[in-house]
């Protein structure tokens, strides 16, 4: 059996994997406050469906040079600088929702959020990658997702409490920045990596080298791929106010529980990932795996019970744990360390769409034929797109242990 607290043995590691829990608890209850507030003030789906919209611009506007910047300049000092606009945006949402400003004062601080948030995900990402030796990517992973997990278990539970006690989502935003600063200044304890060498290719080619690279590796683009279109589509977080309070009647509590309800099943699997040997057929689990996640979302779908609806978005998590495991590894085993911001940044990008456009799809849908109808559309259409991409990548499918994987050579890729 491997050492399941291998990675863990290291300094860095441990500091890194606690900031990442405390930052990733604030967040989620961030996630908690404004979907409640939002509904509450306007009882409109679609009101909940914009927060991804606003935030995925961005995103989609900044991902390459993003990359590029963490690529040429010092990750640490990119991660720190993000994060302290980060604490800032949690600041400027808790002044926000203490004087009731208009409604449109949110979504403009969750445009400027998503800014901060297009360079903190690829140079903490990235970063990780720096102060863990390869043979342990897999194990400092799992234990990553571990902690992400439990953030967001305790985290949406934590939010429903106060919004339930206190009446209002105020204190929610004040607890994220508290959390959020302690990461910041964490942060500065981790060994600060050389700054890169400066480039000597053309600017344009060196900002689309990230892109290039995913593009024509076909294991990693058939992965992410996967991943963007099944969250896109099956995605179901967005709409959980509306069903907490419409569908199951319950109140800010039980939003919480919902909430927590997909990271509580992603940390019992992650916890079981970090005591198994890797997988012999990665690619057949992860196909495997996001189909589960279809089947789950549907069943949530369906559910007119509490305690079943708790169950099914339990099991989501479970089978999202496992593909992420599997994704983030095969990114930082096939990625040479001088493309990991900008092909983080790509990765990113994808992770953003499949996300935060989910959430938009999910609000547009219902706001059409209703959230039931949205979360059962998109767990078919999950369910769908794991079928096209077993057949259009039967790479993927072969994929066997991810530990036989080598890092490819950025020169050898041809310029499309």
């Amino acid at each position: 059996m491997a050492d399941a607290y291998a990675s863990l043995r290291l300094p860095p590691v441990r500091r890194y994997i606690a900031g990442r829990f405390l930052a990733t608890m604030g967040r989620q209850m961030l996630g908690v406050a404004i979907g409640w507030q939002l509904y509450d003030r306007t009882n409109s789906t679609l009101a909940l469906g914009l927060v991804g919209l606003v935030q995925v611009i961005p995103v989609v506007l900044l991902a390459l040079p993003a990359g590029h910047l963490v690529d040429r300049k010092n990750r640490r000092d990119v991660a720190i600088l993000s994060n302290a606009l980060l604490t800032l945006c949690g600041l400027a949402l808790f002044l926000i929702s203490r004087n009731q400003a208009p409604i449109w004062t949110i979504y403009a601080t969750l445009f400027l959020h998503g800014i901060a948030v297009s360079f903190e995900a690829p140079s903490t990402g990235s970063l990780m990658a720096q102060i863990v030796p390869p043979e342990l990517f897999a194990n400092a992973n799992a234990w990553r997702s571990s902690s992400w997990q439990l953030a967001a278990t305790g985290g949406p539970t934590l939010a429903g409490l106060l919004i339930a006690t206190r009446g209002e989502a105020t204190w929610v935003y004040a607890v994220d920045v508290g959390l959020s600063a302690l990461f910041t200044l964490l942060l500065f304890t981790l060994p600060r990596p050389p700054t890169p060498a400066p480039s000597k290719g053309a600017p344009q080619k060196e900002l689309r080298a990230g892109l290039r690279f995913v593009f024509s590796s076909e294991l990693l683009l058939s992965a992410i791929t996967l991943d963007l279109f099944a969250v896109l589509l099956g995605g179901a977080t967005a709409l959980l106010p509306a069903f907490a309070r419409d569908i199951l009647h319950v109140d800010a509590r039980g939003l919480g529980w919902l909430r927590a309800a997909p990271s509580i099943g992603a940390l019992v699997m992650a916890l079981v990932t970090t005591r198994l040997a890797p997988w012999k057929h990665s690619g057949r689990v992860l196909l495997i795996s996001v189909a589960g996640f279809g089947l789950a979302t549907v069943g949530f779908g369906l559910s007119k019970s509490f305690l079943l609806s708790m169950v099914c978005l339990a099991f989501t998590g479970v089978f999202d744990n496992i593909s992420v495991v599997i994704r983030l590894t095969l990114e930082q085993l096939v990625t040479p360390n001088r493309l990991r911001g900008r092909v983080s940044a790509v990765h990113y990008v994808f992770i953003g769409l499949s996300n935060e456009m989910g959430e938009f799809e999910s609000g547009v849908t219902a706001a059409l034929i209703g959230p039931v109808g949205s979360v059962l559309l998109g767990g078919l259409g999950t369910l769908v797109v794991v079928a096209v991409i077993a057949l259009r990548w039967p790479v993927l499918r072969r994929l066997g242990r991810l530990g036989d994987l080598v890092a490819v050579d950025p020169e050898t890729i041809p310029e499309p």
